[in-house]
């Protein structure tokens, strides 16, 4: 992921981590059993997807933002010896976890690649299914991510997201506040926005729910109550 997580046990911490948050959001205990501890110990994601995604075996996936790797992980349970799961990360120590973790555990389906959901090095349409997780609230741009998770999908392909939105627009003040975009607010977009930048790429929104998601910090949660900032999932398709 994009939020950089640091690995001292006694870290203050802007936002809930680990295997109780992932199964809150809805993370089945079964499926985590299969994945590397030290994967589902860095999770800090906000929502669960994996319900909407729908992966298939033999399916490919791209995870936009994928820090230590616990979703490309779970995604990998889902598509296969026969799929394939590319994470993308533009954070050094997390990409070197990530591929230790995948080669210690067997994870041989599950690749990791430097560069930047803005920017996805991959080819058009050589994709079934994008997945991303409290990412893109922090890329100051969304129109370009979702243009290009919209290009390398494959028609009929799947955008299966968690991230943070506000029911109203945020003001300047908390959108140049340093802690509130650690805390995955300070990026969000207004609800409407970004819905809209979704279908501007030319992705259909099929569902959009919103998320049992906590923030832990006073401040965080004194935003979140002002501006309704709030964790939704979203499942959107390309037109086949």
């Amino acid at each position: 992921m994009y939020r950089l997580v640091a690995e001292q046990p006694d870290a203050e911490y802007h936002f809930e981590m680990g295997r109780g948050l992932a199964e809150r959001l809805g993370y089945p205990g079964e499926v985590l059993d299969l994945l590397p501890t030290e994967a589902i110990e860095s999770f800090a994601g906000v929502g669960y997807f994996f319900d909407l995604a729908g992966l298939r075996e033999g399916e490919s996936v791209v995870d936009l933002g994928s820090g230590s790797g616990m979703d490309d992980f779970f995604a990998a349970t889902q598509v296969g010896a026969s799929g394939s799961v590319l994470g993308i990360d533009f954070t050094t120590a997390q990409l070197d976890k990530a591929r230790r973790l995948a080669l210690d555990n067997g994870f041989e389906q599950a690749e990791f690649r430097e560069g930047r959901i803005e920017q996805l090095p991959l080819d058009s349409e050589s994709r079934d299914c994008a997945i991303s997780n409290g990412v893109i609230n922090l890329a100051p741009e969304k129109d370009p991510v979702f243009a290009e998770a919209a290009r390398v999908l494959r028609p009929g392909g799947r955008l299966a997201i968690a991230d943070i939105v506000t029911e109203q627009q945020l003001k300047d003040s908390i959108v140049c506040d340093a802690d509130l975009w650690a805390s995955c607010i300070g990026g969000a977009s207004q609800q409407d926005v970004y819905r809209a930048a979704i279908e501007s790429a030319g992705l259909r929104v099929e569902e959009f729910r919103e998320n049992p998601y906590e923030f832990i910090s006073e401040q965080a949660m004194n935003a979140s109550a002002k501006y309704g900032v709030k964790s939704i999932s979203v499942l959107a398709t390309k037109p086949a």
